[in-house]
């Protein structure tokens, strides 16, 4: 699930919004864990941006996300959100930019353009 948080991103020119996140349930013994093994990745996604209370994020109700399936929370697990690729979309939408090209949620935009943070 992703979800439109609060967390206002820094525009560019006139594309601005707010950054979405993905929510992940992680049982409550394994969130630092979770952040050691993906703060090591900082070009994709990186360390959680929140973990816990839904709420502080602007989102009323995990159960409906702005985009994708609702994960359910079982008992013992915390929501950890991570910042999200959605998020250019939508800060397009937001933008109300006539014409883009991108990647629909949960549907990766693959190019034969290399990543240069991972060539090296």
């Amino acid at each position: 699930p992703m979800y439109l948080s609060n967390i206002k991103c820094e525009p560019a020119g006139r594309i601005s919004g707010n950054m979405v996140v993905s929510m992940r349930p992680i049982p409550s013994h394994q969130i630092s864990e979770a952040v050691k093994i993906t703060a090591r990745m900082p070009s994709v996604h990186g360390a959680p941006v929140h973990i816990g209370h839904p709420e502080s994020l602007g989102i009323l109700d995990v159960n409906k996300p702005d985009f994708g399936n609702a994960s359910r929370i079982e008992a013992g697990e915390i929501p950890v959100f991570w910042a999200c690729g959605v998020t250019p979309q939508a800060a397009v939408m937001n933008s109300k930019i006539p014409f883009a090209i991108s990647h629909a949620p949960g549907y990766m935009f693959i190019t034969d353009i290399p990543d240069r943070a991972w060539i090296g």
